[in-house]
């Protein structure tokens, strides 16, 4: 990171670069293509740093240790694929409820079950969102390119420690295998975030009594506080409250308050051409760079086509989507599964608008020219 040139390098190995560069101290997990080499660049690059990699004996068990070891205060991530994705998502709840950062990495494969471990998808949108049980906050990015899975694997870390919550970065194996020429930024052009933590008040801190922001200091394990940690609804104290309607209700609201209050912050999108668009593309991940091409295509033939690129998946930005897309005719949604965000688009437009999906779920990608021939059906 101190050297500013240009590297060849692979999305998953940008994901370890920034993981280091961001603080990442603690790594567990278990092999799962097309993730590996998440774990394989860790296990060699976080001894150098003081940091510590385990290979642990299944996905259950690497997603409890991360919360033992961002407890313990280290910064601590995982990175798996879709079914290891579904095995972790018991504990990903409890660090929801827990309040423990964290960064779960899931490079995309075809589903469902063990489905297509080599072929690219985009099936795990909803499994971000809805996988653990209850309501509860979550906060999703999805980056398009090598660059991309750089920066936003340093603001997946980022938010988890600044919103005391997990995060999950949702790459499809495509960019995860991909290589690309990429500058990457030095280390002090980087915005580490770090956690909040308490006053050194050790007999009187209260480990979930969050401030304005919604949001407790935490301390580490080890530094003298005594606290209780549970998945049980529990008041301020960190002990468990069963008998007390308003602290249940009122954690639960506060932990997805906390994210959907604090969209501003959260929610990042670029858009491309809506000036005077009719049409509009809606993607994400590797979709978001056919769909590119598709409205260059598409403005080549006098359609008068736009490009808007999510990089914040969950919280969905629904009132930013619904504000860009009030005057377009027709919203164009390429995703390599059969829907799962054109759903979340559909609550943002009129019944009067035409969307459109364009899936594929075969392990090929959508190519540039079907998503040009639902543009030219649409507007035929």
């Amino acid at each position: 990171m101190s050297e500013k040139k240009p590297q060849l390098i692979q999305g998953n190995e940008a994901c370890v670069k920034a993981a280091i560069a961001a603080g990442i101290k603690f790594f567990a997990g278990y092999p799962i293509t097309p993730s590996s080499e998440i774990a394989e660049g860790l296990a060699e690059e976080l001894p150098k740093v003081s940091g510590r990699f385990i290979q642990m004996e299944d996905e259950i068990a690497s997603m409890g240790a991360i919360i033992g070891g961002s407890l313990a205060g280290a910064k601590s991530m995982t990175a798996t694929s879709g079914p290891g994705f579904s095995l972790k998502q018991e504990n990903l709840g409890f660090a929801a409820m827990a309040e423990v950062p964290c960064v779960v990495v899931n490079v995309q494969r075809g589903g469902p079950s063990t489905g297509a471990p080599t072929l690219p998808s985009q099936g795990d949108m909803m499994q971000a969102k809805w996988g653990t049980h209850g309501d509860h906050p979550a906060i999703a990015l999805c980056p398009a390119s090598v660059r991309e899975t750089f920066d936003l694997t340093v603001r997946a870390i980022n938010l988890s420690e600044k919103y005391r919550t997990p995060v999950v970065l949702l790459i499809d194996e495509v960019i995860g295998h991909m290589r690309e020429n990429v500058v990457l930024p030095t280390q002090d052009e980087l915005e580490i975030v770090e956690r909040k933590k308490p006053a050194k008040d050790l007999d009187n801190y209260l480990p979930y009594k969050a401030d304005d922001d919604m949001i407790p200091p935490m301390a580490n394990y080890g530094e003298g506080y005594l606290f209780h940690v549970t998945g049980l609804s529990h008041d301020e104290t960190g002990f468990p409250d069963l008998k007390n309607p308003d602290v249940i209700g009122g954690l639960t609201e506060r932990l997805v308050n906390k994210v959907e209050d604090n969209k501003d912050d959260i929610v990042e999108y670029s858009t491309e051409n809506l000036d005077d668009a009719e049409v509009v593309i809606v993607a994400y991940g590797s979709a978001a760079r056919t769909a590119a091409t598709a409205m260059d295509q598409a403005r080549e033939k006098g359609i008068k086509t736009g490009l808007i690129t999510l990089k914040t998946i969950w919280p969905f930005p629904e009132e930013i989507l619904t504000d860009l897309l009030k005057d377009v005719k027709t919203v164009v949604v390429p995703e390599m599964n059969l829907g799962q965000i054109k759903g979340e688009i559909k609550n943002c437009i009129n019944l009067s608008q035409n969307i459109v999906g364009v899936n594929r779920v075969d392990g090929e990608l959508i190519t540039p020219a079907e998503i040009l021939e639902a543009i030219v059906k649409e507007e035929s």
